[in-house]
């Protein structure tokens, strides 16, 4: 899939500058037209826009293709051309394709020519700068700023990993949708990016964009007609083997039997767009128990949509951006299901889900509990602070002094889920056990310098 908005050889002729926009999703390419439409890149005049799509489920066939879904020939339009990331390094995968280093220049080159960008300075617009294919267009375009669009709850989480000093000093500044009003993202704070708010209204402008194309789909009128009064999102878990598949299967009843009891009657169940074919027999079978209707709703839209047709008066998920979207965007009451039994399942403690499930955790109510209530908004800060730091210590050592007085101070029944025991010991903060000798010897900065020392002076004897 390469389309051409433009004719190449005239188009690099009369530009002064070009823009790459790598994007994965519709959520982040709404994300990225809003962030466009306010202005966050420039005058479109004398700038080639280039949108690079990219799938990256480890098997792209099987799930819906982002060409497919409601919303994306709209969003293509404020691009001069789209290509296929996938088509262009076939048949290799974009999660595991990297050029070499020697050979970047050559493939630099090559996509100036094919894609019409001339000798102008290039500009990348990434997700997820950390891994591939934002790493390797970052690798091919070695010169070029880099500016990083957050698609979702894991921007308020930390780097994944230590970008290499070259990199991480190239990157410009984090751009990101206000979810969680207040809190600061963590993501690439290490480098100095500083974090830019995407407009509220602006983005709100691309849902309804959106929605307009989704209009006269069948499914989605049949719902307008009749609507549901509660969504219920599911996600990939049992896919992403954090769950087990029957696991994931009793998070959905709980989900349905929470929105009965909530007093809600018609309720549909949105599946992830990446997810695999799903089950929803179980979930039909509790909610006709209760006398209450299920319907599924599998069609190529984001949740945004089915909030724009029906209005619902509750959304149901486990850590779904969109239940943070329904309650910022929509002000549509959200509950939760199943966090805490993800968040003792999730490995390593590093993995960056560990943020977005602490958030709605702590911010949303669950769904089991009749009048339950969230946590404090003003609490939340000190909170993902504490847990980026454990998560990234490296990254964030300024963050020791504050998490250990966080943890003296809140560590308890209400927060100790957030944390891992053997985690807290390793760093030698509050809440883990005794250090173990060689634990005390390996948190020794003179040995620790010593072992550095004694491993260049045997790389030098090898040489």
């Amino acid at each position: 899939m390469t389309v051409t908005m433009a004719d190449p050889a005239e188009e690099s002729m009369n530009h002064d500058r070009a823009q790459i926009f790598e994007v994965s999703t519709l959520y982040g390419a709404a994300t990225l037209a809003a962030a466009l439409d306010a202005g966050a890149f420039g005058p479109r005049a004398g700038t080639r826009r280039v949108l690079l799509v990219s799938n990256n489920a480890p098997v792209p066939e099987t799930v819906v293709q982002l060409s497919d879904m409601y919303g994306y020939r709209r969003i293509v339009t404020r691009f001069d051309e789209v290509v296929s990331w996938n088509e262009v390094i076939h048949p290799h995968r974009p999660s595991k394709w990297a050029p070499l280093e020697d050979e970047s220049s050559i493939w630099q080159r090559l996509f100036r020519h094919s894609w019409g960008l001339g000798d102008v300075p290039v500009e990348l617009v990434v997700e997820s700068i950390q891994v591939n294919p934002a790493r390797a267009l970052a690798t091919i375009f070695a010169e070029s700023a880099v500016h990083v669009y957050a698609d979702g709850l894991m921007s308020y989480g930390p780097t994944r990993e230590k970008l290499p000093g070259p990199l991480g000093n190239r990157v410009q500044r984090v751009l990101h949708l206000d979810l969680v009003p207040g809190l600061r993202p963590l993501l690439l704070a290490e480098t100095g990016a500083e974090p830019e708010l995407v407009p509220d209204d602006a983005f709100r402008a691309v849902l309804k964009e959106i929605a307009v194309e989704a209009a006269d789909d069948p499914r989605l009128a049949a719902l307008a007609e009749d609507p549901p009064t509660a969504v219920l999102l599911g996600q990939y878990l049992a896919a992403l083997r954090i769950l087990s598949p029957q696991e994931e299967e009793e998070l959905h009843v709980t989900m349905v039997r929470g929105a009965i009891a909530a007093g809600h009657r018609s309720i549909v169940f949105k599946p992830h767009p990446t997810a695999p074919a799903g089950y929803s027999r179980a979930m039909e079978e509790a909610a006709a128990a209760e006398g209450a209707r299920l319907r599924v709703l599998d069609g190529p839209l984001l949740a945004e949509t089915l909030y724009e047709v029906c209005r619902p008066r509750l959304v149901v998920g486990c850590f779904s951006t969109a239940m943070l979207t329904a309650s910022a965007y929509y002000d549509v009451a959200i509950a939760r299901a199943g966090t805490r039994l993800v968040l003792d399942r999730l490995t390593p403690y590093q993995n960056s889900n560990r943020v977005p499930l602490t958030i709605v955790d702590h911010l949303v109510p669950d769904v089991a509990v009749p009048d339950g209530r969230g946590g404090a908004a003003g609490e939340l800060a000190a909170l993902v602070r504490a847990v980026g730091f454990c998560m990234q210590p490296r990254m964030h050592p300024g963050l020791r002094e504050e998490t250990t007085a966080w943890l003296r101070d809140n560590l308890g029944p209400d927060t100790e889920h957030y944390f891992r025991r053997r985690r807290l010991t390793s760093l030698g903060l509050p809440g883990g056990g005794p250090l173990s000798a060689t634990q005390r010897l390996r948190g020794n900065t003179t040995v620790r310098r010593m072992v550095r020392v004694a491993r260049r002076l045997r790389a030098r004897g090898g040489r």
